[in-house]
């Protein structure tokens, strides 16, 4: 498994409740594009149009040796989700607060899949509780490791 891009801001700015695994439907050029590592998942969601899940704005670069006239950038791309996955994502964003965001951007067996997840956006208390927890637990590790030396 190769990650092309992970949305390493969703980590920090959302609490992450439930993720999924979904295909994209790409052109032959955006895979190529993407396979080069010139994708960004900032400032990207997935919303649900007509029960069916798209992708919407994700940055893919155009590909260089591809023509020119068919490569738009940001355009919706739609995730391919099984039926039941796509009900259950309905039914999780019905709840006022909660949205689709992608984690992160991966190859599996050949395959571009993008990890996507069920979210609720953070309050700045949240935030600053996590970065706390986080250094009382770096400062834990780092007294533990003089211990264990000396």
């Amino acid at each position: 498994m190769t990650d092309f891009a992970r949305n390493k801001k969703a980590w920090h700015d959302f609490a992450i409740e439930e993720t999924y695994e979904a295909g994209l439907a790409l052109t032959g050029a955006e895979v190529k594009s993407i396979r080069e590592g010139r994708a960004n998942l900032k400032e990207s969601y997935a919303r649900v149009k007509d029960g069916e899940v798209f992708l919407i704005g994700a940055h893919i670069s155009p590909y260089e040796n591809a023509r020119q006239g068919e490569q738009l950038p940001t355009r919706d791309r739609k995730l391919l989700l099984h039926r039941k996955e796509i009900d259950r994502l309905t039914g999780k964003i019905a709840v006022e607060g909660k949205t689709i965001i992608p984690l992160k951007l991966y190859s599996k067996r050949g395959n571009i899949k993008l990890e996507v997840a069920v979210a609720s956006r953070k309050r700045e208390y949240d935030k600053r509780r996590d970065i706390a927890k986080k250094t009382a637990d770096r400062e834990i590790q780092r007294a533990m490791k003089q211990r264990l030396r000396g």
